[in-house]
């Protein structure tokens, strides 16, 4: 029996939708069973016994409302100023004319190719001598622009009729005014995809807010749920899972509501160069 090519393609991408499925799954499949369970019947997708009582443990065990606010104060804030950087940017690579523009982008364009962990060092020592280590202002800080959203930013911006510029400016509108009143509502789709991008990052960062905060309390969610996974085979997998999942349902749900904006964004930024 023959299998046509369409049905072969809809089988590979039905086996990774499964693949790329199952981590999820078993994050919320885990964080409703015991502690005993999650162990004795690791990749039974359906608890035996379901129990809300890792969630009741975490919310109790931990200051959870707070390192929620936490990580949602630095997301946001992040987001914010690295949308309103972008902005300002990209018109202004777009749109002014000024000597060493191409060379400038360029070389803004590729500090995205540079490691974390080059300006992971400076950018501690700088914090620590402003006095910000385990305060939620430093892990912000260094993280108030981004070559990456000037980049597809202006890629949507290079796709408006210059026309629409020019004629503006022969209406003595300023530039304040063109880029909230024309560029914006035009590009509306690229900010919102960017800014969940930026969002998504920033909530799920790990590695730069596990050096500057120490104490719980100023905690992220991401640092929260190292605290259930330990290297000595402590591991509470069930709580672990529980704070795993409270993670991911904000990031997943805008992921899920936005996902149009965002591929077409990654889609259209090759469009014109």
């Amino acid at each position: 029996m023959k299998i046509s090519g369409n049905i072969k393609y809809h089988i590979v991408l039905i086996a990774a939708l499964f693949i790329s499925l199952m981590p999820i799954i078993f994050a919320i499949s885990t964080s409703f069973k015991e502690l005993s369970e999650a162990y004795s019947n690791v990749l039974g997708i359906i608890p035996i016994k379901p129990t809300l009582d890792n969630y009741l443990r975490a919310f109790n065990g931990l200051p959870l409302g707070r390192i929620i606010y936490n990580t949602f104060i630095v997301a946001a804030v992040v987001t914010i100023f690295k949308i309103g950087t972008s902005l300002l940017a990209a018109y202004a690579f777009v749109y002014f004319k000024f000597p060493g523009k191409n060379i400038l982008y360029f070389l803004l364009i590729s500090t995205i190719f540079i490691p974390f962990t080059i300006t992971m060092i400076p950018n501690y020592l700088l914090v620590a001598q402003m006095g910000l280590r385990n305060n939620i202002i430093g892990v912000i800080l260094p993280q108030l622009s981004d070559a990456t959203g000037i980049f597809l930013i202006r890629q949507a911006m290079r796709l408006i009729p210059t026309s629409l510029i020019e004629a503006a400016q022969l209406e003595q509108a300023s530039h304040l005014q063109i880029l909230s009143g024309i560029v914006l509502p035009l590009i509306r789709p690229a900010v919102i995809s960017t800014s969940i991008m930026f969002f998504i990052n920033a909530w799920n960062e790990y590695v730069w807010p596990v050096l500057i905060l120490k104490d719980t309390s100023n905690y992220t969610l991401p640092l929260a749920l190292q605290l259930f996974i330990s290297s000595e085979g402590g591991t509470d997998f069930s709580m672990a899972m529980a704070v795993a999942v409270i993670t991911m349902i904000i990031p997943l749900g805008l992921y899920l509501v936005f996902q149009r904006y965002i591929i077409n964004t990654f889609t259209s930024s090759g469009i014109k160069g």
